[in-house]
């Protein structure tokens, strides 16, 4: 049976404990992970050249270093059979600076893949030589299925165990792979890239034609595709901030944006109607790449048609995130990339790491019978808890909302950026009002934002116990038909029960809309 989108692979759970498997060791201390843990590698793209190094937590990485160059490889390749002599001087160059700034992090080999411009172009492999000759870096070709396979991994790196389509759009092509499981299924490529149809005759019927009839024979091959689409590539994100444009939408991050296809089809006219220039310059979308805009929307307009998906999301993980993917252990690839992430932070930043799996396992009671969609949310706010500590106390709270809504964090759709966000704010913080990002909590609805609440005092109270390891500690009891909570305290935890804490359990109560017992156990 096919798993959920918005839900992770099933992870190993330790026996001893029903949610130990979410807390077992972190893999980012195994050695096999360990190096991984600083990556390079490079994508010589049709319209693009960029290095992106890879750093931190192997199953959530880090990006320590991203650059891109505009080369436009593939400008004129349909009429002139070559790289477009202009770009190919200018990816060489690009592809120099890149060795030597890798030299100067003391990264091993850099790993290089060229796509459709350099696979296509009759001078392709004389470039390749050229840049071996000049920087002494291999670059490998990579055809259409394998690019598209790669882009997939991408996807699976954020969403483990998601089906769906992938669809990856660069200069000169696009790519269309199935995945379902955590596997990668059908894959294929088509000339359908922007650069390419500038190229086709007929003007914008002949475009049009052109695309209703590749989309076509590309469905005959993938067959029904009815769940999610998956959009990866630079002219596709550069449509979703069109989108998000259009719309007012608050939360500017681009991975797991969602759309729909009627927000697609008004985006496409929007974009047609607009006056580019004017557009760009609102979005933030670079000349080059919105001199491709108008073209990749002809083309996500009759995708979105073809294919009928369920919804649409954006993924900012695409072939170069696949690259990583590819070199990671099945069992690290299992893991569930948010609360990985997480763990890295809380080992990193913390005061006590450690102590989140602990603070878990004081407030779990209160969320016994939360799904488990909701139950990830309230570990990995249990491990960031305390990352934010070395913040100025005034600004603590919106740090931490700020860092959970705009992190760079992979299986996590915006509404649980948000709340996640704002269990981390209320763990420093009594009141949400009078921030700068009210516009940002109405993502979610008024009981989903009294759950973040009710998380975030839970953890504002549970971080005032902290003690050693092996002290006997208190518990939590709930009685939600009584509406009454109830704090056991041990002897250990008496002396830490003072004024603050009793106000904390207070304020929490009073969200809980509960009366309060407390008694000591014997």
């Amino acid at each position: 049976m096919n798993q959920h989108p918005d839900t992770p692979a099933p992870v190993a759970q330790d026996a001893a404990h029903p949610d130990a498997g979410l807390f077992g060791r972190p893999l980012f201390e195994d050695p096999s992970a360990r190096a991984l843990s600083r990556v390079g590698v490079v994508d010589v793209g049709s319209n693009s050249v960029r290095l992106v190094v890879f750093d931190g937590a192997a199953r959530s990485p880090a990006y320590f270093y991203n650059e891109k160059i505009m080369c436009a490889l593939g400008a004129g390749l349909s009429e002139s059979g070559v790289l477009n002599p202009e770009g190919r001087l200018r990816a060489l160059s690009a592809l120099r600076r890149f060795q030597h700034l890798a030299q100067g992090m003391g990264l091993p080999a850099l790993t290089v893949v060229a796509t459709a411009a350099v696979r296509d172009a009759s001078d392709g492999a004389d470039f390749c030589e050229e840049v071996r000759r000049e920087t002494g870096l291999r670059i490998w070709v990579i055809d259409g299925e394998e690019e598209a396979r790669l882009s997939a991994q991408g996807v699976l790196l954020g969403w483990p165990g998601s089906y769906g389509l992938v669809c990856d759009i660069g200069g000169s092509s696009m790519e269309l792979a199935e995945i379902s499981g955590g596997r990668v299924g059908k894959r294929m490529t088509s000339s359908l890239g922007p650069l390419k149809l500038r190229d086709i005759s007929g003007g914008r019927k002949g475009r049009e034609r052109h695309i209703r009839e590749t989309l076509e024979k590309m469905r005959d091959v993938m067959g029904d595709q009815r769940d999610r689409l998956f959009l990866v590539g630079g002219s596709w994100r550069a449509i979703a901030r069109i989108d998000m444009h259009r719309r007012g939408y608050p939360l500017h991050v681009l991975h797991e944006y969602r759309m729909t296809a009627r927000s697609v089809t008004a985006t496409v006219k929007y974009i047609q109607s607009a006056d580019l220039s004017e557009l760009r310059s609102a979005c933030g979308i670079s000349s080059a790449r919105m001199s491709l805009v108008p073209l990749a929307a002809e083309v996500l307009k009759r995708l979105v048609r073809t294919f009928r998906p369920k919804d649409i999301a954006l993924s900012s993980y695409g072939i170069r995130e696949g690259m990583l993917y590819e070199q990671m252990p099945q069992r690290l690839r299992d893991r569930d990339p948010l609360i990985e992430a997480c763990r890295f932070a809380e080992a990193k930043d913390a005061r006590m790491p450690g102590f989140g799996k602990l603070l878990y396992a004081f407030i779990h009671p209160l969320f016994r019978n939360v799904p488990e969609a909701r139950r990830r949310l309230i570990k990995a706010a249990c491990l960031l808890h305390d990352v934010s500590w070395r913040a100025h106390p005034d600004y603590r709270a919106e740090t931490c909302f700020d860092n959970a809504t705009r992190a760079n964090l992979g299986g996590l759709k915006h509404s649980e950026r948000v709340f996640l966000g704002l269990a981390l704010l209320h763990r420093y913080s009594n009141k949400r009002e009078g921030t700068r990002f009210e516009n940002l909590y109405e993502l979610i609805d008024e009981k989903t934002r009294l759950d973040a609440e009710i998380l975030g005092k839970a953890m504002r109270f549970g971080a005032m116990l902290w003690m050693t390891q092996d002290a006997e500690r208190g518990t939590l009891r709930w009685y939600p038909k009584k509406r009454l909570l109830e704090l056991r305290l041990t002897e250990d935890m008496v002396p830490l029960f003072g004024e603050v804490a009793e106000a904390r359990l207070m304020s929490l109560a009073a969200s809980l809309q509960a009366s309060v017992e407390i008694r000591r156990k014997r």
